[in-house]
């Protein structure tokens, strides 16, 4: 029986993207390095402590050279600054309906500060665990993530659906175990094919979490 709905929130919650691929770009050039959009959204999921040494090798840079703390003030101070928040359309009103059935866990790679902010304000009360990218050492694609939400929700790993958007989300649910549902944001949906099933947008993937809330059950 279905009893939870993990969502990761970047990009299946909130139309962020963009923002956190421009404050990044904006950290990195302050430390005299320029990054592109497409390598910040190849590890879109991760956390700070997994994706910034994969960015600045990007830039054949030695990680061991750079202050990841001093990286990570810059990003969020450009964030903060010119971030617009945006919920898809239709995804508060699907998740006010799923609340009354069932448990709902974000779990997400973005800083434990900015993810909270973002949910007070769009998904106020919503959401009974969060986790975020300082909440694990090993973030996505590891399993980590994933395997302390069930353990938050105190469910078996039969019992709950992921929701992501990301390369390294979906591979993070899968070796959790985890049944995952893959939404194409912001990349070409071939690039999700590990998912368990994908839904080309969110008019889709409400559609189908409202008939999961319906049946009880994604078999």
């Amino acid at each position: 029986m279905l009893k939870a709905f993990i969502f990761d929130m970047d990009g299946v919650l909130v139309d962020s993207m963009p923002f956190h691929a421009a404050a990044w770009r904006h950290a990195f050039q302050e430390m005299g390095m320029v990054i592109q959009d497409e390598d910040i959204y190849a590890i879109e999921g991760s956390n700070s402590r997994m994706g910034l040494p994969l960015l600045i090798n990007k830039v054949e840079k030695d990680p061991d050279d750079f202050d990841f703390e001093e990286l990570t003030k810059k990003y969020r101070q450009e964030f903060r600054k010119n971030f617009q928040l945006r919920a898809f359309e239709g995804m508060k009103e699907c998740l006010k309906v799923l609340k009354k059935r069932f448990l709902l866990c974000v779990v997400s790679g973005t800083d434990r500060v900015i993810v909270h902010e973002i949910l007070n304000k769009l998904y106020p009360g919503l959401f009974d665990f969060i986790v975020s990218g300082d909440d694990v050492i090993h973030g996505k694609p590891n399993p980590d993530p994933y395997l302390k939400a069930v353990e938050l929700l105190q469910i078996k790993k039969e019992e709950c659906v992921v929701i992501e958007n990301a390369v390294l989300g979906v591979e993070a649910a899968k070796r959790a175990n985890l049944y995952c549902i893959g939404v194409p944001t912001y990349i070409d949906q071939k690039e999700l094919d590990r998912a368990d099933l994908i839904l080309e947008d969110h008019n889709k993937l409400v559609e189908h979490l409202l008939d999961l809330a319906e049946s009880g059950s994604y078999f």
